[in-house]
């Protein structure tokens, strides 16, 4: 059914740099192409609460209020006139990027590439940490029956996972190694190792997060410690009896970057996942003398259904990812949580009338 016209439309809204609020706006019609949710289960991203505390990442920035949140799943309660794929109460993932233009990047399928994309919670697009939402009805994905809303929400971290390991190329039997056991890096390693992964290592400051990505399927975990790059790289040679052909960076970090080159084999890649600093200091001649490939990935594309097919055949279980929920009444509490890295991911729960999984 429509949303009832007395409903309000709570939402978080970051106003600037360390300005967090909980507002209620106008519930949106949906255009033609659209259809509008009910939002039901959405976590909270590095990048929610990296807009809430510096108001801005890179040459994005927060000049006016912006909606947060992008890693969600929701219910149809209105369609477009146009709208032909989708039905009210059909159960969508969203995926939060979608193509305003066919260019030269949609055209090649690397429509995550293209300047012009709408992308959720990035300034200045409003993002779906609230009650009701419109968003394309094309990168709007039924949920079959077994995956929860809380499964369809993780699909946005599970793909920037995907998309990393086809970049990297894991296949079956390679040795991997995995810089970060943060939300990104644990489902590097899920997707690692459904791909075919034979050894995966996988790196963290905190033993927390590396007890997690030993309960995922981690081969071998090394706390970092006060390791030089170097030393890094020794210790995971020793632990998978060789150099991993393939390393994937996901904390951004200068010394863990520095660390996924010395470690790489040679003739190996390494795939920059994590977003740090502008500018890093890298050892790329031994990268350029031992022919190190050094790849960059810019969120997902096409992953939605690879990502849904294996949650369906339970291939992949994130449920372990998920450590706190919140309603939205308390996301100032939920995004404070965050920010002090308690747990893993965290998710907030906007239907007051459903706050199961």
């Amino acid at each position: 059914m429509a949303a009832p016209a007395e409903e309000k439309n709570l939402s978080v809204v970051v106003h600037k740099a360390g300005d967090l609020r909980l507002e209620n706006r106008p519930i949106p019609e949906p255009g033609p192409n659209e259809v509008l949710l009910r939002m039901h289960s959405v976590g909270i991203c590095g990048s929610d609460v990296h807009y809430w505390q510096r108001g801005r990442i890179g040459d994005f920035v927060v000049n006016s209020p912006m909606v947060l949140g992008h890693e969600a799943s929701g219910t149809v309660v209105k369609v477009g006139s146009s709208v032909t794929t989708l039905k009210k109460g059909d159960r969508v993932a969203i995926e939060p990027g979608v193509p305003r233009e066919t260019d030269e990047f949609c055209k090649t399928g690397r429509y995550n590439l293209s300047p012009s994309i709408f992308f959720c919670a990035t300034p200045p697009d409003d993002g779906n940490l609230c009650r009701y939402y419109t968003h394309n009805a094309n990168f709007c994905y039924t949920l079959p029956e077994n995956v929860t809303f809380e499964e369809g929400a993780l699909i946005e971290p599970l793909s920037v996972g995907i998309h990393a390991c086809r970049r990297a190329g894991v296949t079956l039997g390679s040795k991997v190694f995995i810089c970060g056991a943060g939300p990104i890096g644990l489902v590097t390693l899920l997707i690692a190792k459904v791909m075919g992964a034979s050894q995966v290592v996988i790196s963290d400051l905190s033993a927390s997060r590396l007890k997690m990505a030993k309960e995922l399927g981690a081969d071998f975990t090394v706390d970092v410690k006060k390791d030089s790059p170097q030393e890094l790289a020794e210790r995971v040679k020793n632990m998978l009896g060789g150099m991993p052909e393939i390393t994937m960076e996901c904390s951004g970090a200068e010394p863990s970057i520095q660390a996924a080159i010395y470690a790489t084999r040679s003739g190996g890649t390494v795939v920059l996942v994590g977003m740090g600093p502008e500018m890093v200091t890298l050892p790329l001649v031994s990268a350029a003398a031992r022919e190190v490939d050094i790849k960059g990935i810019f969120r997902y594309c096409n992953t939605w259904p690879m990502a849904i097919a294996m949650l369906a055949s339970k291939k992949v279980n994130v449920q372990p990812l998920v450590t706190h929920r919140f309603p939205l009444e308390k996301a100032l509490e939920a995004f404070e949580t965050t920010r002090k890295c308690i747990g893993i991911k965290i998710m907030l729960k906007c239907d007051p009338s459903d706050q199961n999984p």
